[in-house]
């Protein structure tokens, strides 16, 4: 966790509604190689239309049947998955060396922030050390993937709140043949994406260790 004087003051949460993917991506990057020592961090959720995401790491065997769904080639790591409407995407525009955070400690803090969520509605997730993101038994419910670029990242995790998760079944999720995929709303958690978003990012800050918090809407 973050130490008090290892983080600018506030934290920018930033929400985008419902977006096309491509630009939030330029905008990320763009984000990213223009921000100094000063530049304080931020958190952008927002829910995209249908798309398949194929990281670094991507494998064309693991794009069984994408079908009408576009799929753009990303610089995370990993392999595919999917984003659609009814999953809240949170993106970790953050300065990883001042915030004192590893690779696998930011990691570590975006797991637990879903299963803290999971955890104050009785629901028991937990994270995988083969496999990232937070599965409930042994269906993934958050997926993640990171870039970082001279000690900053960028991408960051999706949760499935109330979707349709039949795209999944065109893919091999994150490179897995046959990984389940669950959502809240199966798990009996029924939230809409604006409150999920809301404990998430209440959790992702907590556990960053930020107590003070700026707001803004829209692509920076």
């Amino acid at each position: 966790m973050a130490t008090p004087d290892s983080r600018c003051e506030s934290l920018c949460l930033r929400g985008l509604g419902r977006r096309e993917y491509q630009p939030v991506f330029a905008a990320m990057q763009a984000f990213t190689a223009a921000r100094d020592a000063a530049t304080p961090d931020e958190l952008w959720w927002v829910e995209h239309p249908p798309v398949f995401t194929q990281g670094l790491a991507g494998k064309a065997e693991h794009l069984l049947a994408p079908g009408d769904i576009p799929v753009v080639q990303v610089d995370r790591g990993g392999q595919v998955t999917y984003h659609g409407p009814g999953q809240v995407v949170v993106y970790c525009l953050l300065d990883v060396r001042r915030l004192g955070l590893s690779v696998r400690g930011l990691v570590t803090v975006l797991e637990r922030s879903v299963i803290d969520l999971l955890a104050a509605h009785g629901i028991a997730g937990r994270a995988r050390p083969d496999a990232p993101g937070v599965y409930v038994g042994d269906a993934k419910v958050a997926s993640l993937g990171l870039r970082l670029r001279q000690g900053r990242s960028y991408h960051g995790l999706s949760l499935n709140v109330a979707m349709d998760l039949e795209p999944f079944t065109r893919i091999n999720p994150c490179g897995y043949p046959g990984l389940r995929v669950t959502q809240l709303r199966d798990l009996g958690l029924e939230l809409i994406p604006e409150a999920a978003a809301a404990e998430l990012l209440a959790n992702l800050s907590r556990n960053l260790g930020y107590t003070a918090f700026a707001r803004a809407d829209g692509l920076p």
